[in-house]
């Protein structure tokens, strides 16, 4: 017996060692926002290239160095697209370092879904890494997982270590308009709180902390120099609860705030992993893609540079004159490649064209005498003779006539024609994609690309994931600020900031400053909007959709101009589906607030004063969301005509929002059109009534 006994402990201890070394990872392709579109609405973010390569190279090369196994990449848009890629590439090869590269498929809309899908699944067996597929590092994530698993042995409530990166304040990947703050026990590395502040005025400068946190921590740290590499070192028990909060739907501002939040309920703790000498960042803003650019082709990010070849096909080699280029380029002999750009194969650049600062995909073709600066050239792109291209990026197959200018800012998507002598202004996103706003026949925007050009003008909703704060140009609009230079873009977006002199890792003990001010909402909006729009689909009670909304407004404080605009965005939601179900316009508005018309009485509190501002609130919000829809000036009638019949907004409120100057600003002028019709009738039975009441006095 006692020998049996002794066999059978031999054999658990190389079980054991097998499950440590059994590394898994679980890839996020889609992220489910729309800050790349236009080019997202024809191909999704992880194949888009940076520096010629595509996102998702630079995550597995990644992992295969961590040691990983078994890669479950999830997708939810362009499934086909990835699989296509994933099938053809060097990953599947006998060769590939990876034991099993999964492709899962979803109709998930959020991250939550695809966490509570994989948790269904049951695919983890241990310890995973969570990561998206914009990431490109070139960290040695083996001294975080030996940390994480050290932990993790103590205390089986360590569920998750993040691998951050020190930088300083104003480094050119930060955003300075969103700001996520990390409050850090430094002396065990766990993580106390998260949040994210927006901006540089007032509510930008402070974080709202639990008093508790300084009695229950002797030493912690505020840390706004981090960059958030979303690199997750995760347990199993990470799944779980996701999958027992439905609520939810984000890594941060869903995940990780509620698991820190909810800590005297559930006892997890999450941990930290800071990296100072390694290079880590996150592709997930146009700005971010050009800052990331810039450190990729200069080497910050070695051994994961273009000259390393990590594409089946690639060929390129680092000149004398520090640029990149392939085989087959041609040249002219006037014509001038400054350092530090990428140049790939069959590429011809014609005599007196100057190319500085910028990346040229494969078998483009820069007309004579044409400038680029700053600029990002996909496949298969033609430059018309003295074309002007500025920090723009050009997507595979676009045709730009000549003597055209395309400004800093401008994203021209796939096989857009730019038509001769057009000056393209950096405010403009332009596709080939044919959007339902359009109107019914309209084959271009001429007035967009020019007579002969293909494209339209791409509109993006305002609920989509938008954040014009990152947008392609700024990086540049900071360097030239700080160098007196004369150009500014157009576009408005926050400044991003390049390391200098105040470039130092700061960090602030116990806390720098304490407000009452109520806690940023920044995802009340999208995860209040999507809650509303659920319970309808569901066909839950008015009533309840309401009590749940009201509860998540006080949780996070939200003021009832957020709890209008969520309201508001999930009526037209529910409007659109209808419609794309066969629903007449008019039909479907009638059908949404009529039984949901519960929603709106209890976000409007103004009815029994002469001044109506939540009512001129409620229809501002209604004309923003509605302003870059199909026919939105029609849903505008048909919603205030219904509001109005059903007594949900009164005639003294629809004649103040209309003489609200806001109302009138920039393309919402452009809905109100057909409502002037009803204007009028409003205003003439005003008067009637009004004469009316004159004569019985008489």
């Amino acid at each position: 017996m006692p020998p049996k006994a002794s066999k059978t402990k031999v054999k658990q201890k190389p079980q054991e060692e097998q499950r440590e070394d059994s590394l898994q990872a679980v890839v996020l392709a889609d992220c489910f926002e729309s800050r790349f579109a236009p080019f997202t609405l024809e191909r999704p973010r992880c194949l888009l290239p940076l520096a010629n390569t595509p996102l998702i190279e630079y995550t597995f090369d990644f992992l295969a160095h961590a040691g990983v196994q078994d890669i479950f990449v999830c997708c939810g848009s362009h499934t086909e697209q990835v699989e296509e890629y994933i099938s053809a590439s060097r990953w599947k090869l006998p060769t590939s370092p990876f034991r099993t590269l999964v492709l899962l498929k979803s109709d998930a809309t959020s991250v939550g879904d695809v966490m509570r899908d994989i948790d269904n699944r049951g695919l983890i067996t241990g310890d995973f890494i969570l990561v998206t597929g914009d990431v490109v590092t070139n960290v040695s994530i083996k001294p975080a997982l030996a940390r994480h698993r050290e932990r993790r042995n103590k205390d089986k409530n360590a569920i998750m270590t993040m691998v951050l990166r020190e930088v300083g304040i104003n480094h050119r990947t930060k955003a300075a308009s969103r700001k996520p703050v990390f409050v850090i026990n430094p002396t065990i590395d766990r993580c106390l709180h998260y949040e994210e502040i927006r901006g540089s005025g007032k509510g930008g400068r402070y974080v709202n902390l639990d008093p508790d946190l300084f009695s229950e921590h002797t030493e912690i740290e505020v840390r706004e120099d981090l960059i958030d590499c979303y690199i997750d070192i995760c347990t199993p028990d990470v799944l779980g609860l996701w999958s027992d909060n439905f609520d939810y739907q984000s890594v941060r501002t869903s995940f990780l705030f509620g698991v820190l939040k909810d800590y005297e309920l559930n006892g997890k703790t999450i941990h930290t992993h800071i990296i100072a000498d390694q290079y880590a960042a996150r592709v997930n803003s146009f700005k971010a893609y050009d800052s990331i650019s810039r450190d990729v082709t200069e080497r910050w990010t070695y051994p994961l540079c273009p000259d390393g070849n990590r594409v089946r096909g690639q060929a390129y080699e680092y000149t004398r004159n520090r640029t990149y280029q392939e085989s087959r380029v041609s040249l002219g002999r006037t014509s001038k490649v400054a350092s530090g750009c990428v140049v790939g194969r069959d590429t011809t650049v014609e005599e007196g064209a100057t190319i500085s600062n910028s990346t040229l995909g494969r078998n483009c073709h820069i007309g004579r005498e044409a400038q680029l600066s700053g600029s990002y050239l996909w496949d298969n792109v033609t430059v018309g003779d003295g074309t002007v291209i500025k920090e723009a990026i050009i997507a595979e197959g676009v045709i730009i006539g000549r003597g055209c200018t395309i400004e800093a800012g401008a994203l021209l998507s796939y096989n857009v024609r730019i038509a001769d002598n057009t000056t393209v202004p950096g405010s403009r996103k332009i596709t080939r994609v044919e959007p339902n706003r359009q109107v019914a026949g309209k084959r271009t925007d001429i007035h967009i690309v020019g007579k002969g050009g293909e494209g339209y003008e791409y509109l993006q909703d305002s609920d989509e994931d938008s954040d014009v704060s990152d947008s392609f140009d700024s990086t540049h609009r900071e360097r030239r600020a700080s160098a007196s230079a004369s150009s500014v873009s157009t576009l408005q977006s926050e400044e991003l900031g390049y390391e200098g002199a105040d470039d130092r890792p700061r960090r602030a003990s116990a806390i720098s400053e304490t407000s009452d001010e109520s806690a940023p909402s920044k995802d009340f909006h999208v995860e209040a909007m999507a809650s509303i729009l659920d319970g309808m689909q569901k066909g839950h009670l008015p009533e309840n959709i309401s009590l749940e909304l009201q509860a998540f407004r006080m949780t996070l404080n939200a003021t009832e101009h957020e709890v209008r605009r969520a309201v508001v965005g999930a009526f037209a939601k529910r409007i659109a589906n209808l419609e794309n179900n066969g629903i007449g316009a008019r039909e479907a508005v009638a059908s949404v607030f009529t039984q949901y018309r519960i929603l709106i009485e209890r976000i409007t509190f103004d009815k029994n004063s002469d001044d109506k501002p939540d009512q001129v609130d409620l229809l501002l919000c209604m004309q923003k969301e509605l302003v870059s829809r199909e026919r939105g000036d029609n849903l505008l009638l048909f919603v205030a005509k219904e509001m109005y019949d059903l007594e949900l907004i009164e005639e003294e409120g629809i004649l103040q929002w209309w003489a609200d100057g806001r109302s009138s600003e920039g393309a919402l002028a452009n809905l109100r059109g057909l409502v002037q019709q009803f204007i009028t009738f409003l205003e003439e039975a005003e008067e009637d009534d009004e004469t009316e009441e004159d004569e019985a006095e008489d």
